[in-house]
């Protein structure tokens, strides 16, 4: 049943445990992406209309319920035959699981759980629902000390359906914690939780049950008319105060116990904090005669005295049909318990109590289910006792044979053996790691197995397996699936850009990704620094696999260019030239009288061969004064200053001279003036002068 997937939602994961009434999975709502509970009910309840109609209006009731301390019922339904409830999955042991750890719980964690279940006991008493089945197998505790009661109201599917003490389900194991009343038919009320409470809190305490008996008969008995149960409070270390709540909770009369939950929790609030104060005098209201069990009480109200809520899960009139026949049933059970044990004193051990016990005929069980031959066998009277073995041609959980054959005689209470299939026979798993995928498949097919295969990157050989679900020696059953995890090689790895790095830094990180890097040539380049990468033959962002080798070319720098000979032109032509050839010019003043505007020397000399972008030095010959520009266009104005050495620092627009000329400069024409210096001009235009 696992990876089957209800609903098109509640996908089963894997297998958590199971119950007389269900089978419990570890699931999955695809809906809204959370962890749920899935519980699948077994065949025999599925197959019966009128339990289902019961399951359905109690867990619709259950669902109701939201509350820190119970655990919440999401969802129930049907897939084909089967029957399911969806359910909170809480992560954390039951409390049946601590107490058979640890024997122990100490008092004030057991106050506190304790506590907790009241809380969620009042609630649902509030809504009117009952629990019917308190006992630490149905109490979850979270990591975070959270208390949880799960199962709520399912029970009374269960018992409306059959309450014979003897159903497999019930065998030795709610029987330990039925109230008085629940064990002999009677009306039900919540009185009845608090009782199978108490008898948790006693576990808790002691670590063992207050009654027990070799069939769930004599424990019932024992419920209804053995002593109240006390707590050695000076051996154990439990205070008097915890001791006499307990002693409380387990009074045979319900009106004897505490009225409400919320009283409990009260209650227990109250020991925390005084614990040497007993507020309740130890008491024992068990009767005096031994088997009361059988005098039927009048129907009573079934509303609870502290609320107006009616119960929800089934009327009165069917339940009290259904205790009536109950009662009836319980009875009948005792006297055949009460009479083989009086059998046995007067008669002794020899073969006369074989001839007084009256016989009964075996039916035939084989290839029925195991629960549903359970029944069977009950209700005719007898016992059964089952052994498990594999079987290839009987499904897991159906009768393969059975011992006396059917048909035969035997007396009454004897006992039914039956083998029982475990399902198809299990087979150590052999290791295929390290096998190609195609040899693995085939060696467990061969086994019998059923193999798919989940692809994943390593550094393993391609197509090779690299683990394997379930592990190797493994036991598993044939036509079991065996998940092959199969190595795709190394993950593939994406190429990064190296345009503009330098190569040394471009190789370090290829070889962090396991890339390799290969200078497939250099040249000369104006756009990229020497030694920086200006090509790479594999694009950025490409999935390649590791080891893989990528080509690039690294810049030399710009291309080397011959120097131009500028002596002897003016200082604009000579700028030009440097320029159109490649080279930056830097500018040197010598002021002297002759060759003005011209270039009288340059550095390096003409001829050298430079990388292109180098700077080429010039000494201009200048006058060392500021020429006179006046009546010049302003570019011509320019094209003097910067041939006398000086720059323009501004150009100013002024109302005065011819239109678009230079009026005249700061400083005026003839200053004295250090060259490189700036020179204002101001020309003939709209603006206004500065």
């Amino acid at each position: 049943m696992i990876s089957q997937t209800f609903n098109n939602r509640y996908r089963l994961d894997e297998r958590l445990g199971e119950g007389g009434m269900a089978m419990v999975y570890c699931g999955t709502d695809t809906l809204l992406r959370r962890r749920v509970a899935v519980k699948v009910l077994r065949a025999q309840y599925a197959a019966d209309d009128e339990f289902v109609r019961r399951f359905y209006q109690e867990a619709e009731s259950a669902a109701r319920l939201q509350h820190p301390n119970i655990v919440n019922t999401y969802d129930v339904g049907r897939e084909g035959d089967t029957y399911y409830i969806v359910m909170e999955l809480v992560e954390g042991p039951s409390l049946a699981e601590m107490i058979a750890a640890d024997g122990r719980i100490p008092e004030p964690v057991a106050i506190d759980y304790a506590t907790q279940i009241c809380n969620g006991l009042a609630f649902a008493h509030r809504q009117g629902l009952l629990h019917r089945d308190i006992k630490p197998a149905n109490i979850l505790v979270t990591k975070d000390d959270v208390v949880k009661l799960s199962d709520f109201g399912i029970a009374r599917a269960v018992s409306q359906q059959t309450m014979a003490m003897t159903k497999p389900g019930m065998v030795m194991g709610s029987v330990y914690y039925l109230s008085p009343e629940q064990a002999q038919g009677h009306e039900l009320h919540e009185t009845s939780d608090l009782y199978s409470l108490g008898i948790v809190v006693f576990q808790m305490l002691t670590g063992k049950l207050p009654y027990s008996g070799e069939s769930p008969v004599t424990v019932a008995l024992k419920h209804i008319s053995d002593p109240v149960p006390t707590i050695p409070t000076a051996e154990l270390g439990v205070s008097p105060a915890l001791a006499a709540i307990v002693n409380k909770l387990l009074q045979k009369n319900p009106a004897g116990r505490f009225h409400s939950a919320s009283d409990v929790a009260t209650a227990l609030r109250e020991a925390r904090e005084r614990p040497s104060h007993a507020a309740f005098t130890l008491s024992n209201d068990a009767p005096t005669t031994s088997y009361a069990i059988f005098e039927k009480p009048p129907p009573r109200p079934s509303r609870f005295p502290d609320y107006a809520l009616p119960y929800t899960s089934v009327s009165d009139d069917e339940a009290r049909g259904e205790r009536s026949r109950t009662g009836l049933l319980v009875a009948l059970v005792a006297l055949l318990v009460i009479a083989a044990v009086a059998g046995y004193f007067f008669v002794g051990r020899g073969g006369l109590q074989k001839i007084i016990a009256p016989s009964v005929k075996v039916g035939n069980y084989v290839t029925m289910g195991d629960a549903q031959a359970q029944q069977r066998i009950v209700n005719a009277g007898l016992s059964a006792r089952i052994s498990l073995t594999a079987s290839e041609t009987i499904s897991a959980n159906h009768v393969i044979s059975q011992h006396p054959a059917a048909g035969s005689s035997i007396p009454k209470s004897s006992v039914v053996e039956l083998l029982v299939s475990s399902g198809l026979p299990t087979i150590g798993l052999r290791d295929v790691r390290g096998f190609s995928a195609q040899d693995a498949t085939r060696l467990l097919e061969e086994d019998k197995f059923i193999s798919q295969t989940v692809l994943k990157f390593s550094k393993a050989a391609k197509d090779s397996v690299i683990d394997q679900d379930p592990q190797p020696g493994t036991h598993v059953r044939e036509g079991s699936k065996v998940t092959l995890i199969v190595s795709q090689g190394p993950a593939p790895i994406a190429v990064p850009n190296l345009i503009s790095q330098d190569f040394t830094k471009a190789a370090a990180l290829l070889a962090k990704l396991n890339l390799k890097l290969h200078v497939a040539n250099k040249v000369a380049s104006d756009t990229v620094a020497t030694g920086k990468i200006t090509e790479q033959d594999i694009l950025p962002q490409t999935n390649v696999d590791a080891g893989t080798v990528v080509n690039v070319v690294v810049s030399l720098g710009p291309a080397a260019s011959s120097v131009p000979s500028i002596s002897t032109l003016n200082y604009k032509d000579a700028v030009s030239t440097l320029t159109q050839a490649g080279f930056k010019v830097a500018v040197q003043y010598s002021v002297q009288q002759d060759a003005n505007g011209m270039i009288i020397q340059q550095t390096p000399d003409p001829g050298t061969q430079l990388p292109r972008g180098s700077t080429v030095t010039v000494l201009l010959s200048v006058p060392g004064a500021v020429p006179d520009t006046q009546g010049m266009t302003s570019n011509d104005a320019k094209a003097t200053l910067e041939a006398a050495g000086y720059t323009v620092g501004n150009i100013a627009f002024t109302k005065e001279g011819a239109d678009g000329k230079v009026v005249r400069t700061e400083p005026e024409a003839g200053t004295v003036k250090r060259p490189g210096e700036a020179v204002t001009v101001y020309v003939n235009g709209d603006s206004k002068s500065p």
